[in-house]
């Protein structure tokens, strides 16, 4: 077998040359990323909504199969796992059984029924929009969005390999904060020229992600190992995390910044054009080029890393592809323009990442911020006064038993229950949604990053750019899908108790406890979508 790697390596270094790679316009180039990366991060909010979202869901499910332990849950999984989102990313959801068996396409489809019955009730009063059932996808799902947040949210059953992969993607981040920013930039890339869409033939998100992985794996020196090694001792999530530990300083060697991986990405995909259709497959598991032969042949070959025999870029057409490359070509052509000196850094941002992208030159991340970490922004009030924190808590005690109460006579028919009762505390959320039903909490601001958290990034020469960046979000690991974050409400013959599964550990979010009651008998009444016995989606 010819070596694979030499050959695309040598039809890269026909590309690379006409690139200048001008030491102070990589430097702005890289700010410019971390600017883009930073603007486009999600926000406190965005992992508050998604959260209850998923607690919605999961009162729904328990509206319909009750609370026996046989009963499924909803568990999130793809780009809100992985934390590689933004605002206006989908929230993918599966509707999880607890027996290890297999669920069958006919049941999958009769369990989508009745969620979809259920939905269309809820859509009725505005709550949601778009409920669009996918009966003949490869598989089955439900999309509704969320009318307030605007949060499309993608309904499937079983998905059990998707909620792996995501939450082993997620542990292999850790390895090297470039992984998360290249992907987070690459997906925000490939939805600015419209490509990022599996339904239209084009890339998946994984398939973005699983290039991003390859690129660092086969970097000199490499930034990521094969994931044959990291999956040494099984491919279940919890036991990649543990091999995870042992290669956090895998590529502490590789010195690169976001600029030239995120050029360098481009070429290497510009260079294996031609290679597809000769048997070219990226392989994260051995982290370098194979050649493959799959059952029907694909225009683009991305192996995935658990199940060899499938190709994570199956979706993508053949028309769709030279759309794919038009853009990665003309992505070059305006990277080569900026550093060579002939545009502007803005002009290029609105090329990569779409119109009014919010980066500047004078808007980024210091190049000093490892030297003065006294110099990170304070939180206005992290720590308020123990007396106030308490009257905060009282205050929003009476308000959770006021809004009891008021359910509570709704669904015995004692008193009509209105919309728009809900006093939702964070204001950035729209109260026709179904995220404004969820009992009122009061959000605070996070704390203040205090400088001994601060993990410098040693992986960049002096005066170029850091990594990380200073949104708190950002900076810190804001999710752990290892703890899935639904909670499960149930009734006993002792009364009205929350049993909470797990809750994500966000250092940013109010604990998930303050959103329910607790008080009161009724499982449902701490969402005001619940109008009466009979009927609790409304008329």
């Amino acid at each position: 077998m010819p070596d694979l790697m030499k050959i695309a390596e040598k039809l890269e270094s026909k590309i690379l040359p006409m690139i200048r790679f001008t030491p102070e316009n990589v430097i702005d180039l890289d700010r410019l990323l971390c600017d883009t990366f930073i603007s486009q991060c999600p926000k406190p909010i965005d992992y508050h909504n998604r959260r209850d979202l998923v607690r919605i869901f999961n009162t729904i499910t328990k509206e319909i199969y009750g609370n026996s332990d046989g009963s499924p849950v909803v568990e999130e999984y793809g780009s809100f796992v992985m934390d590689m989102f933004d605002k206006k990313s989908d929230l993918d959801l599966s509707i999880t059984f607890n027996d290890s068996s297999e669920v069958s396409r006919k049941k999958k489809i009769s369990t989508l029924h009745k969620f979809n019955r259920k939905l269309l009730l809820i859509e009725r009063q505005g709550h949601v929009t778009g409920l669009q059932p996918i009966w003949t996808a490869r598989v089955p799902i439900i999309k509704v969005t969320d009318s307030g947040t605007g949060i499309e949210c993608d309904l499937s059953v079983d998905n059990r390999d998707g909620i792996a992969k995501s939450r082993i993607i997620h542990a292999i981040s850790a390895i090297d904060e470039r992984f998360r920013k290249l992907s987070f930039l690459m997906k925000s890339w490939a939805k600015a020229h419209d490509i990022n869409s599996p339904k239209d033939s084009t890339l998946s998100s994984l398939s973005i992600v699983s290039f991003v992985a390859f690129h660092l794996q086969t970097r000199n020196p490499p930034i990521l190992p094969p994931f044959s090694i990291l999956l040494k001792e099984g491919d279940d999530p919890a036991s990649v995390a543990k091999v995870v530990k042992t290669y956090l300083n895998y590529g502490k060697q590789n010195k690169e910044s976001l600029a030239m991986l995120f050029i360098t990405l481009l070429v290497k995909l510009a260079s294996v054009e031609k290679l597809w259709e000769k048997g070219f497959c990226a392989s994260l598991y051995e982290g370098s080029w194979i050649l493959k032969s799959w059952k029907r042949s694909y225009p683009i070959s991305v192996e995935d890393f658990i199940d060899r025999s499938q190709n994570v870029a199956r979706a993508v057409g053949r028309n769709a592809v030279k759309t794919i490359y038009r853009c990665i070509h003309k992505s070059l052509d305006f990277l080569t323009q900026f550093l060579n000196g002939q545009s502007q850094g803005n002009n290029l941002m609105d090329v990569l990442f779409g119109k009014n992208t919010a980066s500047t030159l004078e808007v980024g991340v210091t190049s000093h911020i490892g030297e003065n970490k006294n110099n990170l922004p304070i939180l206005q009030n992290p720590h308020p006064p123990k007396k106030r924190r308490l009257e905060e808590h009282l205050e929003e005690k009476k308000v959770r038993i006021r809004n009891e109460k008021k359910i509570v006579s709704a669904l015995q028919g004692t008193e009509p229950l209105r919309g728009g009762w809900v006093q939702q505390s964070l204001s950035e959320t729209p109260r026709n949604s179904l995220v404004s039903l969820a009992a009122p909490v009061s959000y605070r601001p996070p704390h203040a990053i205090s400088s001994t958290n601060i993990k410098v990034n040693h992986n960049h020469n002096p005066g170029t750019t850091p990594h990380f960046s200073l949104h708190p979000v950002a900076f810190e690991r804001s999710y752990n899908p290892s703890i899935p974050s639904h909670l499960i409400a149930s009734q006993s013959s002792q009364g009205f108790a929350i049993h909470q599964k797990s809750v994500a550990s966000n250092p940013y979010l109010p604990s998930i406890h303050s959103h329910l009651p607790q008080v009161g008998r009724n499982p449902y009444t701490q969402r005001a979508f619940y109008n009466n016995r009979n009927n609790p989606f409304g008329p």
